[in-house]
Parts: structure tokens; C-alpha cells; sequence
């Protein structure tokens, strides 16, 4: 164990990344800043004080930007910072494996019992 308490670089990223949703927020907003409302249809099935909890997160940890517009009705929109976006560049390999191999990650599922809409809920 090094001093920091990380055992390798992928400890140290899943301290950043853990927790079911922050990958899928690091994706979309890869792509493009996105007000509260989009991001949440964009990720789906997650509900919005877990979203919420995972965005305040990720803006503590300085992955996520978070700007409100001081608007009634409220306008917040979030976008990555620097340290972000090289946090979703990394991530790109991992997608790519998984659009790859999703056919096998579904028959995975399927021998589990479990669908990957359950898994990602």
C-alpha cells in the first residue's frame, strides 16, 4: 500500500467513480453540458435524490461543474471540468469494451437471473 492508502491507480479511480451512476453521468456529460432534467432522462432509471446525491459528489470532488442560473423556474446545468474530462477520457476504453462484448455481458446476466436493466437500476 503506497501512503497515500491506494493500493494501484484503479483503486484510486474507483474512489472517484464508485457508485452505480457516476460512470453513466461521466459519459453524458462527456458529450455536452446538460440541464438537471436532460441529464436525468438521458441516465434513465435512477431516481433523483440518488442523482442528486451522486452530482454533489462529483462537483465536491471537482470532476463535475455545477452552474445554477438564479432563474425561476430553476435552470442548473452541469458540464465536466478539466479534471473531468480527463476523468470520462479514460472511461472511453471501458464503453468501447462493453459495446464490444454487450451480447456476452447479456447472457451473462440472463445465467444470473437477472436482466441488465436490473443491474444498472
Amino acid at each position: 500500500m503506497t501512503t497515500s492508502g491506494f493500493i494501484c491507480g484503479m483503486d484510486a479511480a474507483l474512489a472517484v467513480i464508485g457508485g452505480k451512476w457516476k460512470p453513466l453521468i461521466l459519459f453524458h456529460l462527456a458529450h455536452e453540458a446538460r440541464r438537471y432534467s436532460d441529464l436525468r432522462r438521458a441516465i434513465g432509471n435512477v431516481s433523483d435524490k440518488m442523482l442528486i446525491q451522486q452530482l454533489k459528489e462529483l462537483e465536491a470532488d471537482g470532476i463535475v461543474d455545477r452552474l445554477d442560473f438564479k432563474e425561476i423556474p430553476p435552470k442548473v446545468e452541469y458540464s465536466l471540468t478539466a479534471f473531468g474530462k480527463t476523468l470520462a477520457e479514460a472511461l472511453k476504453p471501458l464503453c468501447a469494451w462493453g459495446t464490444e462484448h454487450m451480447t456476452e455481458v447479456e447472457k451473462l446476466m440472463s445465467r444470473r437471473g437477472t436482466s441488465a436493466a436490473e443491474n444498472a437500476a
